[in-house]
């Protein structure tokens, strides 16, 4: 059984966050959960406040953080293009002095960190599926790039800090993931859909719906990094984590329609600039590294994302969930 560590999760109280903290706190260890709340809310850890192994700090990464931790989970940063372009020059921000101050600070205390990287790094890809040795086709002006060069100065800055200082580090490359929690207004493809969905609004599919996406549910993933950062200090990644199997957003509106019981058509509107065609993760590293692979069917995760948004939008937190 491994010690109780105490562990530091940036951006503990967002969507993935909330449930990596979570899932620490089960495992016996302390957690301090630091959040600007930009785009994280104090709702989605509020049945957390009353454990005494748990400790929520407001804090903005940009700026340096002084505390003693054992190991970070670097997590902090607007995920969505509705919020990361909202204010792009605090996203590059974010991203790179976020990692620059979450680094220095695992250099003082000899911390292990783990970066929460993003399949964005592969940008438009040209290889299918994506490997992490693939160096990415990213348009390093687009409105898009603030959040996928910010990503990928981040991996630059980790991996210099492991060639010069040594730093324990690991590198995650997060696929699209999914599941309760997630904001309504946060612009991804599966809460726009539900929540229109069940709000018997046309479903707006971007371009012919052609394009394809891979979909995680926030359990496996949150397995994923928690395995990561378990591994041995040889195992640095960068590692893919993702669900591999591919769904076009048609497929995918169609089945929110069905588990929805909607009455939502789809609407066909103008593909965004940047948009990428294909995104698919190659997980043979995961696999051979971490031994995980997801094992929450889109089906079943949908059904749990689906009820989470029926209850919200049915209590009337909707709106509220959007405005924290």
């Amino acid at each position: 059984m491994q010690r109780a560590k105490r562990v530091l999760v940036t951006g503990g109280a967002g969507f993935l966050g909330s449930f990596l903290c979570e899932r620490l706190l089960g495992e016996g260890h302390e957690v301090v959960c630091v959040d600007n709340f930009f785009t994280g809310s104090r709702r989605n850890v509020s049945h957390l406040l009353d454990d005494k192994s748990f400790e929520i700090i407001r804090h903005d990464v940009t700026f340096p953080l002084y505390i003693e931790v054992d190991e970070i989970y670097n997590l902090a940063c607007p995920a969505s293009p509705v919020h990361y372009q909202f204010d792009p020059v605090q996203t590059t921000k974010t991203s790179v002095h976020g990692a620059i101050n979450m680094l220095g600070l695992a250099k003082r205390v000899r911390a292990k960190i783990l970066q929460a990287s993003t399949s964005e790094v592969y940008g438009d890809p040209e290889v299918h599926p994506q490997t992490e040795d693939y160096w990415g086709r990213v348009n390093p002006i687009g409105l898009r790039s603030c959040y996928d060069e910010g990503k990928r100065c981040a991996e630059t800055l980790f991996f210099d800090y492991w060639r010069q200082h040594r730093l324990r580090i690991k590198v995650a490359r997060i696929f699209n993931t999914y599941g309760p929690r997630m904001r309504p207004d946060d612009g991804r493809v599966i809460s726009n859909f539900i929540v229109q969905a069940l709000q018997n609004q046309p479903i707006t599919v971007y371009g012919n719906g052609q394009q394809t996406r891979s979909f995680c549910y926030v359990n496996d993933l949150i397995d994923g990094l928690v395995r990561l950062m378990h591994t041995g200090d040889d195992v640095t990644g960068p590692i893919n984590l993702g669900n591999p199997v591919e769904f076009t957003m048609l497929e995918l509106a169609d089945l929110v329609i069905e588990l929805t019981g909607s009455r939502s058509k789809i609407k066909f509107l103008p593909l965004p600039v940047d948009d990428p065609r294909q995104r698919q993760p190659d997980i043979g590293c995961a696999l051979r590294e971490l031994n995980w692979k997801p094992r929450i069917a889109l089906r079943d995760g949908l059904a749990k994302t689906i009820a989470y948004f029926d209850d919200l939008i049915s209590s009337g937190h909707a709106g509220s969930a959007a405005a924290e």
